[in-house]
């Protein structure tokens, strides 16, 4: 009785301690929460403060990743998805927008999510407003050009777009990390969110389309900024595949033919020193890719002014 006993207290012991080092140490039961949007799909939760795997992520009351909107600055509005929006990992003082903020004087709003098209951010602008901005830039990859919302269901349902916390850091790891893990040596056929989803088809190709329509937010955001008189710019980000072929997709090439078509000022990534050491995988920016981004979206608004 009294090994079982000391057995109890020794496991108990060892949650106790596996609790404080995951919470404090790694962040758990801290995750950046989401909503639904019956407009743009989904969005992270307003007015966030996150301290997770040594990054701190904060939103805003308009759920935009940056301090509130300063009227007494010139504002930019940044949008698009992952790539802009960093990811969960990229603490907030090394986003692209946060150092085009700092080093320019203006504030760039960042209003972006995971696999958000640019249908998504002329969604969030027509409900939100586009908050006296001077400027709008879209960075985009080249499977924007087919990624058109779907409204499938994300929030509260995959790992990575939680609605609310754990109650237990030990219980998050086994539920959001390992039995996934598990799952994915198991199971054959694995249901993955919309931005792994866009990452796994990349793997060693392009990514693949994912509708038959070009994407109407690119002539949205256009109407957008073409009604408030102010210009519009897109960055075409290239996904690994295409920088290592030297060249864009048919995808990334009907995004330029798009801009082209319509007088809207188009940088390419690959013309503009994008390197494979700029990348933590096969799409999105590594600090040293953010860097980058930031001085292009300076050299963007620059040579508009």
């Amino acid at each position: 009785m009294k090994i079982l006993k000391r057995a109890i207290i020794i496991f108990v012991l060892f949650l106790v301690v596996c609790e404080f080092i995951l919470r404090f140490a790694f962040g758990f039961c801290d995750a950046l929460l989401y909503r639904e949007s019956d407009k743009y799909e989904y969005i992270a939760q307003p007015n966030q403060d996150r301290h997770r795997f040594g990054a701190y992520i904060h939103y805003n009351s308009y759920s935009q990743r940056n301090d509130e909107p300063d009227s007494t600055k010139v504002r930019v509005l940044g949008l698009g998805d992952s790539v802009i929006f960093g990811g969960t990992w990229m603490d907030q003082d090394s986003l692209a927008s946060t150092l085009f903020s700092n080093e320019t004087g203006m504030q760039m709003l960042n209003i972006s999510a995971g696999s958000w098209g640019p249908d998504n951010c002329a969604a969030y602008l027509k409900e939100k407003g586009t908050f006296g901005a001077n400027a709008m830039i879209l960075v985009c990859s080249s499977h924007d050009a087919y990624d058109v919302m779907s409204h499938m269901p994300v929030v509260g349902i995959y790992p990575n777009y939680p609605d609310k916390q754990y109650s237990l850091a030990w219980i998050e790891l086994i539920d959001r990390y390992l039995i996934p893990r598990v799952k994915m040596f198991c199971v054959k056929k694995t249901f993955l969110d919309p931005d792994a989803s866009v990452v796994a088809s990349a793997k060693g190709k392009s990514v693949i389309k994912k509708s038959m329509k070009f994407n109407p937010g690119f002539s949205q955001l256009k109407t957008i900024a073409d009604s408030l008189h102010i210009p519009f710019s897109i960055y075409l980000h290239a996904e690994k595949s295409e920088l290592e072929a030297g060249k864009y997709n048919e995808m990334g090439e009907m995004i330029i033919k798009w801009a082209r078509q319509n007088n809207v000022i188009l940088m390419q990534g690959l013309k503009n020193g994008e390197t494979v050491d700029m990348y933590r995988d096969i799409i999105h920016f590594n600090e040293k890719g953010q860097r980058h981004l930031a001085s292009c979206l300076e050299s963007i608004i620059k040579n508009k002014g």
